[in-house]
């Protein structure tokens, strides 16, 4: 039964009409197309423009701007460059002055220590006595020693002078420093110059026809307590001491 009906739905009156249409080939649906999108992308734009440019945005004015703006960052680039140039010149050149500036303190410091050394030993030479035959050949003057800004560094300083008799003979020799002082509740002795190092021998030779200013560094142990420095003067090729003098260091309060 159901295939007889089935039968008859297809060929009896009640069947499904057919269409004819006919064939449009495919160039032919893209040739209407195209133009049809061309038309409508180019309608959507005029009609973008016309809407910012109701809204009181103009494209060329504003792509003018933009380019204007553009050049103005590039200018103003380049200057901040060239003012960034500019300032880290004067910052060395500053730094260069300051520097200058503490050199030409620490110069005049030294010149200032160097022209009040010199009236001392004017003062010196001037109250010594131009004859005396119980002069002694060599003597030792104005022995100082005095602690300098750093734990366990001193300065010693001294005016070494040779006799009436003796003057416009070079004396040639050695100075010695025997250190003596306290470290840890023990006493303590140190030599100077240190026979390991050359270096600190020959700093410590002496050639002089009249005088010579002695002008010595002195480094100890930062826990070390100085006491007295023996200044020991030896004639070269003698084993004995020409001359020795010991300085004392009042206690810390």
């Amino acid at each position: 039964m159901k295939l007889i009906r089935s039968f008859r739905r297809k060929f009896s009156i009640s069947a499904p009409r057919l269409s004819v249409r006919p064939m449009v080939p495919w160039y032919v649906r893209w040739a209407i197309a195209v133009p049809v999108l061309i038309v409508i992308g180019f309608a959507v734009l005029w009609a973008y423009d016309s809407g910012l440019e109701l809204a009181g945005f103009h494209r060329g004015q504003a792509e003018q701007e933009l380019s204007e703006l553009r050049e103005r960052v590039l200018s103003l680039e380049a200057d901040n460059a060239n003012q960034a140039n500019q300032i880290a010149a004067f910052e060395r050149q500053g730094q260069i002055e300051r520097a200058t500036g503490v050199e030409l303190e620490v110069q005049m410091k030294n010149l200032r220590d160097e022209n009040t050394r010199l009236k001392e030993d004017l003062l010196f030479f001037d109250n010594l006595p131009l004859t005396g035959s119980r002069e002694a050949e060599l003597s030792i003057h104005r022995l100082k020693v005095e602690a300098d800004s750093l734990p366990g560094e001193y300065h010693l300083r001294m005016l070494l002078v040779q006799s009436v008799q003796q003057r416009g003979k070079e004396f040639k020799g050695n100075l010695q420093l025997v250190v003596n002082g306290e470290q840890d509740g023990n006493k303590v002795v140190l030599q100077f110059p240190q026979e390991d190092s050359p270096q600190d021998v020959a700093s410590h030779q002496l050639s002089f026809k009249y005088y010579q200013r002695v002008d010595k560094a002195i480094k100890l142990p930062a826990e070390m307590k100085l006491e007295s420095v023996q200044v020991r003067v030896f004639e070269k090729g003698m084993q004995e001491p020409k001359i020795k003098q010991t300085v004392s260091l009042p206690p810390l309060s």
